[in-house]
């Protein structure tokens, strides 16, 4: 019986991973993924951080948890649209592969190209800025966790019955604005009145931000542990309105 169990969940892994090889190939380099998932989080970073008097090692820490937060959230609301329009998705439906494999395979997607992008601003900070990292371990579980929790919010929006991606782009990228400027990535924490801090709570970047502060500057103004545990929870809570979305979806015809 565990013999059986083994070689299911090997089953399970080679397919959520094939699922992923395949849309790195295909999507990575699309324009939308890069517009959306490389470009818009340096903007962002530059927009507000120029002609600002912050120390270099905070600036790596505030870029990490952007291109994180951006580049993960950016592969679910292209990809699963594009597919459902090009009639590839309907292949994949018709697979013999479980819909919690599929979707996993989907935030892996996301949650490598993050990862990618993060690495590139990461050896930028530590090579050219002579930042030095002060936790490697929680730097590495900040990256790993905010990639897959945030991959697994932009999920839920390429899960919404449409065929258009454009249907999707704009409530997912007003989302993760409104997630941007409520947490504390452009005002530390211990600058906001209780009042703004309590709001701040609500977005999962907080705590991505603090992981990195933690793992970069040394110091965070939450706890590390209480940080890792909100991004490994968020990241289960995200993928169940992708799965109710997607029975949805398949009651439509999408």
């Amino acid at each position: 019986m565990s013999g059986e169990w083994l070689q299911r969940v090997r089953d399970e892994l080679a397919q959520t991973w094939a699922i992923t090889v395949k849309d790195m190939k295909v999507y990575y380099l699309r324009p939308g993924m890069i517009m959306f998932g490389v470009l818009m989080p340096f903007f962002l970073f530059f927009s507000f951080s120029v002609r600002r008097e912050i120390a270099a090692a905070q600036g790596v820490a505030r870029l990490l948890a952007l291109t994180i937060f951006f580049t993960a959230a950016a592969a679910g609301p292209f990809i699963i649209p594009l597919e459902r329009r090009l009639g590839t998705y309907d292949r994949l439906l018709a697979a013999p592969i479980s819909l919690p494999t599929l979707l996993l395979g989907k935030t892996a997607v996301g949650a490598l190209f993050a990862l990618a992008v993060s690495f590139i601003a990461l050896i930028i900070g530590v090579t050219v800025f002579g930042v030095t990292i002060a936790a490697p371990w929680l730097l590495i579980a900040g990256l790993i966790l905010g990639a897959y929790s945030f991959a697994a919010l932009g999920l839920i929006f390429g899960s919404i019955p449409t065929r258009n991606p454009g249907d999707v782009q704009m409530p997912s990228t007003l989302l993760r604005w409104g997630l941007l400027f409520i947490s504390g990535v452009f005002i530390p924490l211990e600058e906001m009145a209780p009042m703004a801090r309590a709001v701040a709570y609500l977005s999962p970047l907080t705590y991505a931000q603090d992981l990195m502060n933690h793992a970069v500057l040394g110091a965070g103004l939450l706890s590390p542990r209480l940080d890792i545990v909100i991004l490994f929870l968020s990241g289960i809570l995200f993928l169940m309105p992708s799965i109710w979305l997607h029975r949805r979806s398949r009651v439509l015809g999408y």
